[in-house]
């Protein structure tokens, strides 16, 4: 059984990325599947992007809002993703998902001038 049918369904992503010194920081968030393919849009300054930046190595698990964990953590692989077609489709698929709590969420960032990045997550080392 492939390793992203644990992601079916769910409405949350706990992602744990690693700091220079190896310590592990764990963040709740939302995310969209695409068959093997995970995709977390996050703010572009973010702790985590700039861990990602520095050691692509994650792991992954299904969480509550909270992040406490429901399932077991996954070893992957996350990288930037820049094509705007991508980017789109994505946007699409997290509407679709998250509904009127991704307008609400889209319009405070929108109103900081917040800067988005859209990261990707496939499994495995």
């Amino acid at each position: 059984m492939p390793l992203s049918t644990q992601f079916e369904r769910q409405k949350y992503l706990n992602i744990e990325t690693f700091r220079k010194s190896g310590e592990g920081v764990r963040t709740p968030v939302w995310f969209a599947q695409e068959g093997e393919t995970l995709y977390i849009v996050t703010l572009a300054d973010s702790g985590k992007v700039k861990r990602i930046r520095n050691n692509r190595r994650v792991n992954i698990a299904v969480c509550k809002m909270n992040g406490k964990l429901t399932g077991a953590w996954i070893s992957a692989q996350a990288r930037e993703i820049t094509d705007p077609e991508i980017v789109t489709k994505v946007d699409r698929m997290l509407d679709k998902k998250y509904g009127m709590m991704k307008k609400l969420f889209d319009n405070q960032r929108a109103q900081k001038s917040a800067k988005d990045i859209l990261l990707e997550i496939r499994f495995g080392d």
